[in-house]
């Protein structure tokens, strides 16, 4: 598996750059935020490994400009920060799962062969999908409201949308969405989640047929009016 590692912390990085590469990993190591996109260019890794607090360019701009790039590639962020608001926003920047330091190598290669996994089973995106008076487009992360108003989705919130698209005027189980979405189904991600629901639901006022109903302790229906 090739991995892109952002790493500024020369002697950490070396261990765990060894370690990996031990266990068959190829690894390609960046210490310095600006060098980053570039080498996610020229290099084409399998999952990224970003820390957050680097020298030039932070984790969360990096992973955004991967991903106006690259929409599906795996992203975890290495992180000393664990407040909801820093989750939300390397999620919002396009992560898909965080681990903080200090971590154990074991949990570590655990993530990315999740992260990989998880990415191998997700379906195509489809160009377009028709929700009541709004359209999705998935690879482009956005949604486009009546009267053809763009809203530019964060990477959770597009997952998210693609579950639920995907369920269209079907139960979806709560459990099934975080693990679709987050990898993990931990309490503190099904916070997550309600934050992410709240937001689509401020969305999808523009046309009433589109609603998200609240199946409580079961999940939800993503209902949309023909």
């Amino acid at each position: 598996m090739r991995l892109l590692y952002v790493e500024d912390e020369i002697f950490l990085g070396k261990i765990v750059k060894e370690t990996l590469e031990s266990r068959g990993f190829q690894i390609s190591m960046v210490t310095d935020g600006d060098q980053a996109v570039e080498e996610f260019k020229s290099y084409k890794p399998d999952v990224c490994v970003l820390d957050i607090m680097l020298p030039n360019k932070s984790g969360f701009e990096i992973a955004q400009e991967i991903r106006g790039t690259d929409p599906s590639v795996p992203i975890l962020f290495l992180t000393a920060k664990s407040q909801v608001e820093d989750v939300l926003k390397g999620f919002d920047s396009g992560g898909n799962d965080y681990l903080k330091k200090p971590f154990s190598m074991e949990e570590l290669i655990a993530r990315i062969h999740n992260l990989k996994n998880m990415s191998g089973k997700k379906r195509e995106n489809p160009e377009a999908v028709s929700l009541g008076k709004l359209t999705f487009f998935p690879a482009k992360q956005e949604l486009v409201l009546p009267h053809r108003e763009t809203i530019k989705l964060s990477f959770r919130e597009a997952e998210l949308l693609k579950v639920l698209s995907e369920n269209l005027n079907r139960k979806v189980l709560r459990k099934d969405i975080l693990l679709r979405v987050w990898n993990d189904d931990s309490y503190f991600n099904s916070r997550n989640l309600d934050v992410y629901i709240t937001r689509l639901r401020d969305y999808f006022k523009a046309d009433p047929g589109v609603e998200i109903i609240t199946l409580k302790g079961v999940g939800y229906l993503f209902k949309v009016d023909s």
